[in-house]
């Protein structure tokens, strides 16, 4: 079970704070004003803190129960801004549009994308072949894992195919636009776990057949 000891206030406020911030377009401020009107005083770093916090423990609880995902898959990668300099997020998707798994990375290049790589197939198992754009980098780290492991993964440079995870970007991107920009590369990365588990449980990634919003606490008082 997710650990709630020495917190201030009720485990199921900050999880509701939590749950909220990563679903929905809201800012910090927005939700200390929303708790406000329900009768509880927050300061906005405080659900920052606690976004930071839980987040990614919820969504590593999450992997446990994860359903399985196809053998084809979409990557790419999409930007976002942190301290003001752009960094990137990887991406895969499979042709049903799941979600495969996903990297903040400081970098764009061959190493961060056999990174992305090595952590997609460690949690998912390896893909019979994965469609890209024109990306050097990225058909540079396949090639490298395929030398490396002995294996064949099937390269595909299919852009109108990749439109389905630059499609599933924009949905994150929306939830970013918020908050204005990430003050640091580790909340940065904290707080896109939550929003990309929340994405996952939408899109009924999970084993279970309840609603999202259910499934989220579950996570969370479970572990």
């Amino acid at each position: 079970m997710i650990s709630f000891k020495g917190r201030h206030h009720q485990r199921d406020i900050i999880l509701q704070c939590v749950r909220w911030y990563v679903a929905y377009s809201l800012s910090y401020r927005d939700l200390e004003e929303l708790m406000h009107e329900r009768g509880y005083a927050l300061d906005h770093s405080t659900v920052q803190r606690w976004v930071v916090h839980y987040a990614p423990r919820i969504e590593k609880a999450f992997r446990k129960n994860k359903k399985r995902t196809g053998l084809r898959w979409r990557m790419d990668e999409t930007y976002l801004k942190i301290k003001g300099e752009w960094k990137y997020l990887y991406r895969a998707v499979d042709k049903q549009g799941n979600t495969i798994d996903f990297l903040l990375t400081a970098r764009r290049d061959k190493k961060a994308a056999r990174r992305f790589l090595n952590k997609a197939i460690a949690s998912n198992g390896k893909p019979s072949l994965i469609n890209i754009d024109k990306s050097g980098a990225n058909t540079a780290a396949i090639k490298q894992y395929n030398r490396d492991e002995n294996k064949r993964v099937k390269i595909r440079q299919c852009k109108y195919l990749n439109n389905i995870v630059e499609q599933d970007h924009r949905f994150i991107k929306r939830l970013i636009r918020p908050m204005l920009g990430f003050k640091s590369f580790w909340s940065a990365r904290a707080t896109l776990a939550g929003i990309e588990l929340w994405r996952m449980l939408k899109k009924g990634q999970s084993k279970s057949s309840l609603p999202a919003w259910q499934q989220f606490y579950i996570l969370a008082l479970t572990g």
